[in-house]
């Protein structure tokens, strides 16, 4: 496909998106002292009402300024460091992990302790709790509390993605949540109204849809705060909080690529940039009967030029991925690339017998991506897909929406998705999406697929302690996704933040989720 007929394919299918205004007016802002006012949810415009850590899919650039983890990864992804525990130790049983707590307290003055950690780990591992934990904690045989600052987990069998799972369960103070029942936390008003957390900025008050409020923690164990307020503006999209940032309203925000280089070369703002650890795929739902047959998956995915829509959508700021993973030394050189084709895509959907299955019926096609771009991609492979007889229509919604309807029972709803999991910086993050036990309500394989020698290839990999050997497992799961594609791996693109040059110390990284990553905002400032 050459690229005018490229332009014009995107042009003529482009999807109707949200207008590009502001949701609120900026917060009065008239106390004295300094505030740092941002678009700090990693996302078009921010996620609303994403308070609860135990359920949240992103945005934890902010909520890790005021929860904080046991361990986090720090800032440039390399390992995992302490946070609220000041030391970890693995047994040579590979079971046993034992915490070291820092001495510190929450936001209402009480001490946070082992009985918290014991709380939070035995809090997400219950189903009930709503979180999406349950299944990534399953191998938790017992917690022990043998004094106020030393928690020891021990395992049922060895896992290799148990502390990169730590990095994203924040603890939670067991006495301000142990007296509300455990099946109604998740929707309990505490997340939004009073939560206290650990860390250096505690709540003052939400504004529904429209922001945030964190003051500065003074008793904060690394130091006072340099501002006296965070502020966490939520906007309809990623263009109106551009629009803020430009106007000077706010200090920061996520950015899409054509956004972000409109800021390059212009000495009042900073462009960050860097991968965004996140393969996009197109779902396959395998509790309908649509894609039971590989061979109608293998045609979607000739269906497409992913080199053209890189090239002319993603500006080139993407990386082909044909399994989840790009990280070279977990991707075998063996595998299908799946060169765009339309004709053989044809073919494989006269030999599945497409006309029978589905013929030109509509297929409702979902995601939680709001944005222009997006909208483009989305547009791009509708006409592709349309033209070897493939008949989607994209919809696009909130991210409450979406999460409330591919994690019930309603699968029938949702056929088909465009979405983005997590790959790194440990590739085991991608084992909730795709491993037989972790479907919903437990888990977030919410594409419900169960493919056996997947599993077995998941378990194996996330089994292997020896570092020097695990490549090779996750090789092998790489190979089972690109043969039998679970989903339709897509890419990898570069993900962007701007900032403005009045920031200072202001870190960010670009990576999945908004972290949580070692980013101190204790230390970030601004200057008058």
């Amino acid at each position: 496909m050459n690229r005018r007929n490229f332009g014009r394919l995107v042009a003529a299918t482009a999807l109707a998106f949200a207008a590009t205004t502001a949701m609120v007016a900026t917060p009065a802002l008239a106390q004295a002292g300094k505030t740092i006012t941002g678009g700090f949810d990693v996302g078009p415009g921010g996620f609303q009402g994403n308070f609860n850590p135990m359920t949240a899919t992103a945005g934890f650039t902010w909520l890790n300024t005021y929860f904080e983890p046991l361990v986090i990864y720090n800032s440039d992804l390399s390992k995992l460091v302490g946070a609220l525990a000041s030391e970890f130790t693995v047994g040579q049983d590979n079971l046993t992990y034992t915490f070291k707590l820092v001495d510190t307290k929450w936001h209402d003055g009480k001490p946070f302790t082992s009985a918290d950690v014991k709380f939070t780990l035995e809090l997400a591992k219950n189903a009930e709790s709503g979180g999406l934990f349950a299944a990534r904690l399953a191998d938790v045989a017992s917690i022990e509390t043998p004094d106020q600052h030393t928690a020891i987990v021990k395992l049922s069998k060895p896992n290799s993605a148990f502390l990169s799972v730590l990095g994203y369960v924040m603890m939670l103070p067991q006495h301000a949540l142990s007296q509300i029942p455990v099946a109604e936390i998740a929707k309990s008003s505490w997340w939004s109204t009073k939560p206290i957390g650990t860390g250096p900025f505690k709540f003052v008050k939400y504004v529904s849809d429209q922001y945030v409020e964190m003051a500065a923690y003074e008793g904060y164990r690394g130091g006072k705060p340099k501002v006296d307020r965070l502020i966490n503006r939520y906007f309809a999209n990623a263009a109106s909080a551009v629009a803020a940032l430009r106007a000077g309203e706010i200090q920061f925000t996520f950015a899409e690529p054509d956004d972000a280089k409109t800021f390059k070369g212009n000495d009042n703002f900073r462009v960050i940039e860097g991968d965004s650890y996140v393969v996009n795929y197109i779902g396959f739902n395998h509790r309908v009967g649509l894609w039971k047959d590989l061979r109608v998956r293998q045609a979607v995915m000739h269906a497409i030029d992913r080199n053209a829509i890189v090239s002319s959508l993603f500006g080139g700021a993407a990386k082909l991925a044909n399994c989840g993973y790009v990280a070279p030394q977990i991707v075998p050189k063996e595998l299908i690339n799946y060169a765009y084709d339309p004709q053989k895509a044809k073919d494989l959907l006269a030999q599945a017998g497409w006309d029978k299955i589905n013929g030109d019926k509509p297929i409702s096609w979902l995601t939680y991506y709001n944005t222009p771009q997006v909208a483009n991609v989305m547009a791009a492979m509708q006409a592709m897909l349309a033209q070897v007889g493939i008949n989607v229509v994209p919809r696009a919604l909130d991210v409450p929406a979406y999460n409330g309807i591919v994690r019930s029972d309603k699968w029938q709803d949702f056929p088909m998705i465009y979405a983005g999991l997590q790959n790194g910086p440990n590739p085991a993050s991608l084992n909730v999406g795709l491993n037989g036990s972790q479907l919903p309500p437990v888990g977030n394989n919410i594409m419900r697929v169960e493919m056996p020698a997947l599993t077995e290839a998941l378990n194996t990999a996330m089994a292997e302690t020896d570092a020097a050997k695990a490549d090779s497992k996750w090789q092998r799961v790489c190979k089972e996704m690109n043969a039998e594609l679970p989903w339709g791996p897509l890419w990898v693109a570069s993900r962007y933040g701007v900032v403005s040059s009045k920031l200072k110390d202001f870190f960010w990284t670009p990576a999945p989720a908004g972290g949580p990553f070692v980013s101190h905002p204790e230390k970030w400032d601004i200057a008058p």
